[in-house]
Formats: C-alpha cells, structure tokens, sequence
C-alpha cells in the first residue's frame, strides 16, 4: 500500500486548482476576449434577470466574473477572470480565486457580479492589494418565479453578489472567502 504525503496531497490538490483555470474558457488572450465574455455576460442577466437594471443603475461600479470553475475532491478551489467597469467602461481586470478544505467532491461553473453600491466600497476594492469577499456582502436572491429580488437590507448594503448560471455538481455558488487580485491580461 502506498502513502500519500500531506505534502503530495497539496500539490496535486494545487496542479488541479491550475489546470482547472487554464481550462475556463478564457485563457490568455488578452482583454478583448474578457470584455467580450463580461458584455455576453451582462446581456444574459438583463434578459434572464430583468431586475438587475436597477442594481446596475444604481451601483458606482460592478465586477463581473463571467465564468467561474469550481472543483473539489476534499481539498477545492475556484478560479475565473472579468473585468470592473465603472460608468459601463472597463478600468480594470481581475481574477477570483478561493480554496476549500472539507468533505467534498464534484465540479461547477457559474458566473457573478458584484455590484459596489457605494464610493467607499468601491475605492476600498481597488485600492486593496488582494481584497476578499467576505460577510459584509449581501446576495441578491433567485424567487421561485425565477426572478430576482434584493429586499431593504440588501440594497443598503455597501457590496451587493448576484450568483447565476450555475451548472455542475456542487451544490449551491457563493463568492463568500474568494480572493480578487487585479490582473494584466
């Protein structure tokens, strides 16, 4: 019987995190290929999820991350790369990573889109060497009718997700510990 070091274990679980982003779909040809990703991206959560035109018309600023892949086998990660535009103009590209420990196994893709809701948000993100999601953001939820609803709380939030597109085998999407770092394509 063989054994399989912690150590081993980690790399494998990090040449797959790897491979995994190289295969999202996006790769490494530059900015054009993610603008155009972010303007599908956009396009398909205004005709599906007509009620995020009002997110966006009242946001400073969204980062939209039009294919996430997750996978996981005990040790998980995500990866994806989009684009921040403020004023429907492109300032800035960023990649989404997250790493997961725990008992789990499967893959997914997804898409999200942050919406900074305020000034202050926005220039903290920006500002931030490596900013990660964490509680201080609030979902915007699919209803049953398949539409989408943000109640009181939610839109006075400083940084709004919305969480769509999901397909795989994991259940359940969540932007909750992922790590945005700003990126030159």
């Amino acid at each position: 019987m063989t054994r399989i070091s912690r150590r081993a274990l980690l790399m494998g679980a990090a040449a797959a995190l790897a491979l995994s982003a190289c295969g999202n779909g996006i790769g490494s040809q530059g900015g054009a290929n993610i603008d155009a990703r972010v303007d599908a991206t956009l396009g398909y959560l205004e005709n599906n999820y007509p009620g995020t035109r009002d997110l966006q018309a009242k946001s400073v600023g969204m980062l939209v991350m039009p294919l996430v892949t997750e996978a996981s086998l005990g040790f998980g990660g995500s990866y994806g790369r989009g684009a921040l535009r403020v004023n429907g103009i492109t300032v800035d590209y960023y990649s989404a990573a997250q790493a997961s420990f725990g008992f789990q196994i499967g893959a997914q893709q997804y898409a999200h889109v942050l919406y900074f809701m305020t000034e202050e948000a926005l220039a903290e993100f920006r500002a931030s060497s490596g900013w990660a999601a964490g509680a201080d953001v609030k979902y915007a939820m699919n209803d049953r009718g398949g539409n989408l609803s943000a109640d009181t709380t939610t839109v006075l939030a400083p940084v709004i997700a919305v969480v769509f597109g999901q397909a795989g085998l994991i259940a359940g999407a969540s932007v909750e510990g992922t790590k945005y770092s700003r990126i030159i394509p």
